[in-house]
Formats: structure tokens, C-alpha cells, sequence
């Protein structure tokens, strides 16, 4: 049976009907969202809407930094597992760090985050002596540890509060929940598939050792962690009126988020904010879309200028340092040249 399922994944890869329906995918998303966005905000009132961003207190926006701040501190440790997770324990912390907060940042604004993220992480990996099949083992863990935190939430979440889901895919309660625990099924699933004794995933140099049963749960912690910051800073910034609590604004947030991503549109941009106005319909419009702006300038506009800079400041001094070297090496070689004095001259004839 699993050969079967390889082989026919092998075919459609082959044959790239799997890139062509996810392109198709990804414009359906897109094209659904330009939709539901142009009626949701036919009328808004400008107005309105910059009242609502000034009357935003500077306490509460501080607040939802710190939640995206620490947001961004745990999925650093997205890169560090994964470098763990390969041997590769030589590289620090802050290599480990650096790499997954530019990469992420960078990956999120400018979209294809697999692409983006991976030549990021390539560029710092590489002066650690990873080769280019190390980091795209890193980018695989990584995104798994994103993938199983996503699932663990979600699950979760629609099992407790299936209502938050059928906002947005309007299926029934009964349905949505079902698929809940459909999924929190295969979360457990999987655990137990790698607990059992060690799996490798891909093939020749590509092949990947999955981590282990305790490493994974240790995964699903750090995803869990990642994404409670994340939703926790838009719990913050949507309105106090009317009360919705978190595991609502959670789930709606994590299904957006998923929804973004699905669509590979720079930072979601469009299918993040249309899924949300749909699953928080019962907010204030120009209010919530107040929240939704500040949120996008925390997590996506403020790490995105703070990677750029720190990058081009790394370039900056990795130039420097080279013409350093190479001035360096001129001058030994100078130095190694014999000296042309009147004894080194031929007699005159």
C-alpha cells in the first residue's frame, strides 16, 4: 500500500500535476479572497478606521510586541532542533538564532517561504561548512516542527471550540469537530510511528532521520509555544467589544495564518486579512481592521526592516573582513619577493 501511494506521488511529481494543482490552489485561494475583501469592505469608513488606530493605547500595543518578541524567540529554536536533530550540535545558539529569525522574517514578507527562507539559511549556514543538502534537511525539520505545532492547535482548538472553525469554512459544528479529532488522531499516530524505533524520511543523500518519539513531542511543545505568542498578540489587539475568548481568536487566527500560507502571497497579504473579517464577523469592521494593521507592522513590517538590516550589516562586515584577509596575503606576498638591490643586477657588458 505505501508503495503504491510513493509510486503515485513519484508520477504526478514526474508529470508536475502536483505544481500544477498547487498553483491552481493557490490562485483559487487568492481569487476567494480579493472576493470576500472587496465586499467585506465596500463602505469602509476611513475615518473610522484611523480613529480606531489612535485610540489604540501605547499599553496595549507593548503588550502584543513582547507576545510577537517572544513569538519570534521561540521559533528560533525551529532551527536549533533541526541543526540538533542532523549532528550538527558544533553550531551555536546564535548562528542557530540569527539564521531562523532573518529567514522567517524575510520568508513571511516576501512569500514562497520555502524558497526565500532556504537561500537565507544557506547564505549563514554555509560559513559553518553546511552544504546545501544540510540546510535543506534544517528547512524540512523546521517545517515540520511548524506543521505539527499547526496541527496540534488546530486540533485542539476545533475539537473544544468547533464554532471558531465553521466561521470560516461554514461546514457544521459536528463536522468540524469530527475533523479535529481526525487530526489529533494522526498527531498521535505519527508519535507513536516514531516512537516505535527510528524512521528516515527522503532518499540517498536527502534521506532525513525523523526525530524520535520524545524529540517530537518535544516539537509539537515548541510549535504549540510559537503559535499561543502569535495569537495571544492578536488576542490583544482585536476589540474588547464584544468578548471572544482566546481559543476563538486562536483557531480563526491559526486557520488564517494557514490559509495565507497555502496561498504563498507575500505575508499572506489579502487571504490572512479576508479569513479573519469572515471568522471575526462580529467585531466593529473598521476596529478590528485597526488590530489586523497593527499586528501586520509587529510581526511581519518591524522584523522584516530589522532582518534586512542586520543582513546587509553581516554582509557589511564579511566584506570588510575579506578585503582585510586579502590586503593581508598582498602583503606577505610582497614581502616573499627577494629584493632587486644592485648585487641581484647583471655586469654591465
Amino acid at each position: 500500500m505505501l508503495e503504491t501511494l510513493r509510486g503515485a506521488v513519484a508520477y504526478l511529481r514526474d508529470k508536475q500535476i502536483l505544481h500544477k494543482l498547487g498553483v491552481v490552489f493557490s490562485v483559487a485561494i487568492i481569487a476567494t479572497a480579493c472576493y470576500i475583501l472587496y465586499h467585506m469592505l465596500k463602505g469602509l469608513d476611513v475615518e473610522a478606521l484611523i480613529e480606531a488606530l489612535r485610540d489604540t493605547e501605547y499599553r496595549t500595543v507593548a503588550l502584543a510586541a513582547l507576545c510577537v518578541a517572544a513569538g519570534y524567540f521561540t521559533l528560533t529554536f525551529y532551527d536549533l532542533f533541526a541543526l540538533r536533530a542532523i549532528g550538527r550540535g558544533d553550531v551555536p545558539y546564535r548562528v542557530a538564532a540569527f539564521a531562523g529569525f532573518t529567514s522567517y522574517s524575510i520568508g513571511h514578507n516576501v512569500g514562497a517561504s520555502v524558497f526565500t527562507g532556504g537561500v537565507v539559511r544557506y547564505r549563514i549556514y554555509s560559513a559553518r561548512n553546511l552544504t546545501a543538502v544540510d540546510v535543506a534537511k534544517v528547512c524540512f525539520l523546521a517545517g515540520l516542527t511548524f506543521w505539527l505545532g499547526n496541527a496540534a492547535v488546530l486540533g485542539l482548538g476545533v475539537a473544544y471550540h468547533p464554532e471558531a472553525a465553521a466561521s470560516i469554512d461554514k461546514l457544521p459544528i459536528w463536522l468540524n469537530r469530527t475533523a479535529a479529532f481526525v487530526i489529533l488522531a494522526g498527531l498521535v499516530a505519527y508519535v507513536a510511528w516514531v516512537w516505535i524505533k527510528p524512521r528516515e524520511f527522503g532518499r540517498g543523500n536527502w534521506t532525513v532521520t525523523l526525530p524520535s518519539g520524545p524529540l517530537t513531542l518535544l516539537q509539537i511543545v515548541i510549535g504549540i509555544v510559537d503559535l499561543g505568542f502569535c495569537a495571544l498578540a492578536m488576542y490583544i489587539l482585536v476589540p474588547d467589544e464584544p468578548h471572544v475568548g482566546f481559543v476563538v481568536v486562536a483557531v480563526i487566527f491559526v486557520s488564517a495564518t494557514l490559509l495565507g500560507f497555502a496561498s504563498h502571497s507575500p505575508g499572506g497579504l489579502g487571504v490572512f486579512d479576508a479569513a479573519m473579517l469572515v471568522g471575526l464577523f462580529q467585531f466593529d469592521r473598521e476596529e478590528l481592521l485597526a488590530g489586523m494593521l497593527l499586528f501586520r507592522v509587529l510581526y511581519y513590517l518591524v522584523p522584516f526592516v530589522l532582518s534586512v538590516i542586520l543582513l546587509s550589516l553581516r554582509e557589511l562586515i564579511l566584506g570588510l573582513r575579506a578585503k582585510r584577509v586579502a590586503a593581508a596575503l598582498h602583503r606577505l606576498d610582497e614581502a616573499a619577493k627577494p629584493a632587486a638591490g644592485p648585487e641581484s643586477r647583471s655586469p654591465a657588458a
